[in-house]
């Protein structure tokens, strides 16, 4: 039995993903925005929560703090919580939303329970999408996109940043026993981007989406799920991205380790993180 926590866990594939890894009798820790959501999910499994809005990164130290003392040994971190959304917004740390909600708050997270997770030999998954290939062109230098936002664009950087962040956590954790993988868990029926103006939401929001095949969050959770369950080094390869359960391409720049290596440089300092090689 594995002790599993999964941000974005009170809805759609993280939903989802507690629920199978629950009833495959992992211990599952719910992490979510709303209260009332995630503690509906949590009181149907009978499982632990925590509250968290990754756009405040006073939340997230809050919430580490709170993981750490109540949860001594982590086998998976599943970085699951993030989105899309209709105008370019900055939190109140300063970042572009999208970048801090999808990017910027895990990173923080995984590093701030990084002892644990070393001491437990832990993996961590990105949830990440096909919009890192299709969209991102990032820019370390223009982290918050203030001269080139697009929403798609926004949400592709992250995504990509997501597949860097898993490659540079191998990179440096791997020899101490930390694996990481970043995947794509397919285009799943769910609200996403109704809210915004980009092209996307026409998947998801109109009579489209009877023609594109869309996945259920069961099924689009399957890759987590898989991860998830499976060991590193035998069933899955650390530092890679993944898509229908198998290595994918991406985005060329995904492969770019100096981008990798500037990501978290750029990264820590933005979250007020020391950095260190």
């Amino acid at each position: 039995m594995k002790t599993i926590i999964i941000t974005g866990a009170s809805d759609g594939i993280g939903a989802a993903a507690a629920r199978q890894l629950h009833s495959d009798g992992h211990s599952v820790v719910i992490v979510g925005r709303s209260p009332e959501k995630t503690k509906r999910i949590a009181d149907e499994l009978g499982a632990p929560f925590h509250i968290a809005d990754f756009a405040r990164l006073s939340e997230v130290r809050q919430l580490a703090d709170a993981l750490a003392a109540a949860h001594p040994h982590i086998d998976v971190l599943a970085n699951n919580a993030g989105g899309i959304f209709g105008s370019r917004e900055r939190t109140e740390d300063g970042h572009e939303k999208t970048m801090q909600i999808n990017h910027l708050a895990p990173f923080l997270l995984t590093n701030l329970l990084m002892p644990t997770l070393l001491a437990s030999r832990a993996s961590v998954i990105n949830t990440s999408s096909a919009a890192a290939r299709l969209f991102a062109r990032l820019d370390v230098d223009d982290l918050d996109n203030e001269r080139r936002f697009t929403i798609n664009k926004a949400y592709g950087d992250a995504k990509l940043a997501n597949i860097l962040f898993a490659r540079e956590l191998d990179r440096r954790f791997g020899d101490e026993g930390l694996s990481a993988a970043a995947f794509h868990p397919g285009v799943v029926a769910t609200s996403f981007a109704s809210d915004t103006t980009s092209f996307m939401r026409i998947a998801y929001r109109t009579p489209l989406r009877h023609l594109m095949r869309l996945l259920t969050p069961e099924q689009g959770a399957s890759g987590l799920v898989a991860l998830a369950e499976g060991a590193p080094g035998v069933d899955w390869v650390s530092g890679e991205f993944y898509e229908n359960q198998h290595i994918a391409r991406t985005n060329p720049q995904a492969y770019d380790a100096e981008l990798a290596r500037r990501l978290w440089e750029v990264s820590a300092a933005a979250v007020g993180l020391a950095e260190s090689d």
